[in-house]
């Protein structure tokens, strides 16, 4: 079955698993800023947004093994291209080859299969390459299928332009790639940082009972912990949209 790679559905577990996680950071944040039943239930709404985020997340991760091994694809379907075999036999051997790498069952093995089998029903490749570019939400695929079909439209040199088109795709997916690893560290660390404010208060409570007392028994108090919350969810949206680099 083709899949929309824009949209994540979630199974009903890990529909309960990430409310579950959503309600357990409501609890954790009335506790360090709060300590109130009450400051936990107006924030539990807030917690049911999570499976959404963590949807998004897990669709954006999906994508991006999708774009690394389309870019494998796309250099395969190019060499047999280039090989001197017509556009319906050269995706049909490229399968083989993506089975090899990523098995029976891999998002691009599936979609290559695909393609391969309409082709022999007599479908165009220009169609069932747009209509995988829009399912994909990928920009190296959407616009790999628009040259893809202008190039076969006008009887150009698809085999010489394919080929232009595969490493112009395969450097930007790998620069891509090095960027995330550069960022991986910097990523981590800001996961660190996030939960350096609840270390620090749950230390105190522990090494210093009553000491933060004055914060959540006095109006002053509370209004000094409203403020920090806000800086706190300020500065991680901040941290999360400087490591998003673009390529």
């Amino acid at each position: 079955m083709l899949c929309d790679y824009r949209e994540y559905r979630f199974s009903l577990l890990e529909w309960g698993r990430y409310l579950l996680e959503g309600a357990a950071a409501c609890g954790l944040a009335a506790y360090v800023f709060y300590r109130s039943a009450i400051a936990f239930f107006l924030m539990l709404p807030a917690g049911f947004f999570w499976p959404f985020l963590q949807r998004k997340r897990l669709a954006g991760q999906r994508r991006e093994r999708l774009r690394g091994q389309f870019r494998e694809a796309v250099l395969i379907l190019s060499s047999a291209l280039a090989a001197g075999y017509s556009v319906e036999n050269a995706f049909a051997a490229s399968v083989p080859d993506l089975e090899q790498q990523y098995g029976r069952d891999g998002m691009i093995t599936r979609e290559f299969s695909y393609i391969a089998a309409q082709l022999r029903m007599n479908r165009t490749a220009e169609e069932l390459l747009l209509s995988f570019a829009a399912r994909s939400g990928i920009e190296e695929i959407e616009s790999f299928a628009v040259i893809f079909s202008v190039s076969k439209r006008s009887r150009g040199e698809l085999a010489s332009v394919v080929n232009h088109v595969a490493r112009v795709i395969s450097d930007r997916v790998q620069v891509r790639g090095e960027i995330q690893m550069l960022t991986a560290e910097k990523q981590f660390e800001q996961k660190i940082m996030n939960l350096m404010p609840f270390g620090i208060v749950l230390y105190l409570d522990i090494s210093s009972p009553g000491y933060l007392d004055p914060m959540y028994e006095t109006a002053a108090g509370r209004i000094v912990m409203s403020v920090c919350l806000a800086l706190y969810l300020g500065s991680c949206a901040l941290a999360s949209r400087i490591l998003q680099i673009e390529v």
